[in-house]
């Protein structure tokens, strides 16, 4: 491994400050980063020692000193910056989702296949211990070809998000709502588990999360080619819970969070066999994702997800929001 990596962190809001000590965490790098807001700026270089932040992206670039960088911002500035960045063959880890519309992300394709740059879009969740072995176990052929795969997704928001009041999540064009903050990382895990989603039908309401008019409520059905979906979540109960099955030819396979498990069963008189996980802090997976990042830039594996499955999730995500306001089937185009 080596530490001569200098990423530089772009927005250092929530999301942005966990990936700046996330990434400080895997001692493999040198960290910069740039914040339009001085009094967040001078307090979280005051509170991981970076010497000189900067208060916009063309300052942190003249410097010519940045090799990667994670973007941070706000979904709809995802690509633009990006584009920027890839201009500049610096290699890319940009948070989820990849943007609010399509528009761009061609060109952006077109430019980090050009420049041979590592990039990687921030589903986090391939990070967790359980969902790799559960990918793992389908992937090597052990329970047959999949057939179903159910997920539901079930949290308090203001417990896990205490200013989601004030920040993207109020409006769909700054990446909020359910569907586009919270829905889309189980259907990026659906689709690495299962294949890509071809058609939904999408139902989503407003239900009870306070003080926002976006959906708190959403119910997906999918098809994957020939592999049936159904997802559904609320971002207002009490008790957190998530749970993913898929149903295959020779078993099926489940994960249950709460539970800190995976399990399977492949006989309908048996007990499940249940596959203990350790799953860490949730600062850990951000850990694993940063050094799966940066081994992907030295070039020895492939990112947790990629560009083009980043691409296809988006396009998952406005075939949802499209499904949702028409009210019928759509195909994800």
């Amino acid at each position: 491994m080596t530490t001569d990596h200098r990423v530089l962190v772009i927005g250092v809001g929530s999301i942005g400050e966990r990936h700046l000590r996330c990434f400080q965490r895997t001692g493999r790098c040198q960290l910069g980063f740039c914040e339009p807001n001085e009094s967040l700026r001078s307090t979280i270089a005051a509170r991981y020692g970076i010497e000189t932040p900067t208060a916009d992206l063309e300052s942190a670039l003249s410097s010519d000193q940045y090799t990667a960088a994670v973007i941070a911002t706000p979904a709809q500035l995802h690509v633009p910056i990006a584009i920027r960045l890839a201009e500049q063959g610096i290699h890319l880890l940009i948070e989820k989702p990849l943007s609010t519309s399509l528009e761009g992300v061609d060109r952006l394709a077109s430019l980090v296949a050009e420049n041979s740059i590592a990039t990687s879009v921030g589903y986090t969740n391939r990070a967790h211990p359980a969902n790799r072995a559960v990918k793992q176990a389908i992937g090597s052929g052990r329970f047959g070809r999949p057939l179903q795969v159910t997920a539901q997704s079930r949290q308090h928001f203001p417990t896990f998000r205490p200013a989601y009041r004030e920040i993207y999540y109020t409006r769909h064009e700054t990446g909020g709502g359910a569907i586009q903050d919270a829905m889309t990382h189980m259907l990026n895990l659906g689709e690495w588990f299962v294949g890509p989603i071809d058609r939904l039908v999408t139902d989503a309401a407003h239900q009870a999360l306070p003080d926002v008019t976006v959906e708190d409520t959403v119910h997906t059905l999918t098809r994957h080619g020939k592999v049936l979906g159904s997802y559904a979540m609320n971002q207002f109960q009490a008790p957190s819970e998530m749970t993913i099955s898929v149903a295959c030819e020779q078993g099926t396979c489940r994960i249950d969070y709460a539970q800190s498990r995976w399990s399977w069963m492949t006989e309908s008189n048996q007990a499940w066999n249940h596959e203990p996980v350790d799953v860490p802090e949730r600062d850990i997976l951000y850990v694993e994702q940063a050094n799966i990042f940066l081994d992907s830039v030295e070039g020895s594996t492939s990112p947790l997800c990629t560009l083009e499955e980043g691409i296809q999730t988006l396009r998952v995500n406005l075939a949802s929001l499209r499904s949702w306001k028409q009210g019928t089937w759509v195909d994800v185009t």
